[in-house]
């Protein structure tokens, strides 16, 4: 088992004045299984990264990766090929290929919790594996 990272959550344990900073930074520091970033996610958060906060805390964040902190799952073929049926079938939300592939390695490693503040398409979307994914922090 582990738990599957979005964006919002790394942004907000990355940023101390975010308003889940506190709630995020909890969640991750209680989780007894490894935190796993989906590689799609990278770009999106080095982009809100630099929008929002010093370059500085990209690097830390990399180091965190490199040092063990996250586990980085790739997207493969499959998990694309999965990901753009999602955003076909879900294309009313404008899904998005990063909300759309994490759902798609949600249903690969067979993980039914994602940790993301996006309810707007994760409370939405049923994957193939479970009803719905459930969705920390609360």
């Amino acid at each position: 088992m582990a738990l599957i990272l979005d964006t919002g959550p790394v942004l907000a344990i990355l940023d101390a004045d975010d308003p889940d900073h506190a709630a995020c930074a909890d969640l991750v520091r209680s989780c007894r299984q490894p935190l796993v970033l989906v590689s799609t996610t990278l770009v999106e958060i080095d982009y809100w990264i630099r929008k929002r906060l010093d370059t500085g805390v990209w690097s830390a964040f990399v180091g965190d990766i490199a040092g063990g902190a996250y586990r980085l799952e790739h997207v493969g073929a499959d998990d694309l090929a999965r990901a753009a049926e999602l955003e076909r079938a879900y294309a009313k939300l404008n899904l998005g290929l990063v909300d759309a592939s994490v759902i798609a390695v949600c249903e690969r490693l067979g993980e039914q919790k994602v940790a993301t503040l996006d309810h707007r398409h994760f409370g939405v979307v049923q994957p193939r594996h479970c009803k719905r994914l459930q969705i920390v922090p609360t």
